[in-house]
């Protein structure tokens, strides 16, 4: 079965939602547990993950380092890492136990998946940035953390796991995944666009395409975190 890992920081606008999608999971036994990494927030983020029944755990700030902490912890033979401002269409589970029970079987190599990226948000500017988000994972194959990760944990293990990084940690993972290991799945990942609504989508977006560029001009992820903000 599936162990969920969120990492969160004051997340309590979002986290609730965010949860509430994987009840259907849990119901039918697709999902074993839901484990909240918590940064330090200071609002009601960890009241929530209580009253929700997760397991709640506690480390030092940081998206790498609470990830590979939910990891370590995690009891499921499958890691879902997630974000708190992300929803998971309705039934997105029964995708991710038929991709998961063909790796296991066998019938499909050693592989890690990730939704399709979608926004909760309407206008041209919300479909232009799935557009292009689609068109990178079609080129790169290279999903990013608000889209989710299901993997195994023998191949997180592989990997050598999350690393602790404040920024770029997806990206930094999903790297060491051959381009024949990263699968597509149909299912939504319905992230918040509260970011691109107070900051502009084009000026978040030139902000994220800066940051992405600096990183693989080896530029140290602490200064890109700053300026991700």
């Amino acid at each position: 079965m599936i162990s969920v890992i969120i990492p969160t920081f004051n997340a309590e606008a979002t986290l609730g939602p965010a949860l509430a999608a994987l009840v259907p999971a849990v119901v039918n036994s697709v999902v074993q547990e839901a484990i909240i990494v918590d940064g330090g927030s200071t609002d009601a983020t960890c009241l929530i993950a209580e009253a929700a029944g997760t397991r709640l755990i506690r480390v030092e700030w940081g998206r790498g380092r609470q990830l590979d902490a939910g990891a370590a912890v995690a009891r499921g033979d499958w890691l879902l890492f997630l974000h708190a401002d992300t929803v998971l269409e309705p039934g997105w589970e029964e995708e991710a136990q038929a991709f998961t029970e063909r790796v296991d079987a066998g019938r499909r190599a050693p592989s890690a998946a990730a939704f399709r990226f979608a926004l909760d948000d309407d206008g041209l500017m919300p479909r232009l940035l799935e557009a292009l988000v689609r068109l990178r994972c079609l080129i790169l194959a290279l999903p990013y953390g608000d889209q989710g990760l299901l993997i195994s944990r023998k191949l997180y293990r592989e990997l050598g796991g999350f690393r602790p990084l404040p920024l770029m940690e997806d990206v930094d993972l999903v790297r060491r995944l051959r381009r024949g290991q990263r699968v597509m799945l149909k299912s939504h990942a319905v992230t918040s666009a509260q970011k691109y609504r107070t900051d502009g989508y084009l000026p978040r977006m030139l902000r994220n395409a800066v940051c992405v560029t600096l990183y693989y001009l080896r530029v140290p992820p602490r200064v890109l975190a700053r300026l991700y903000g």
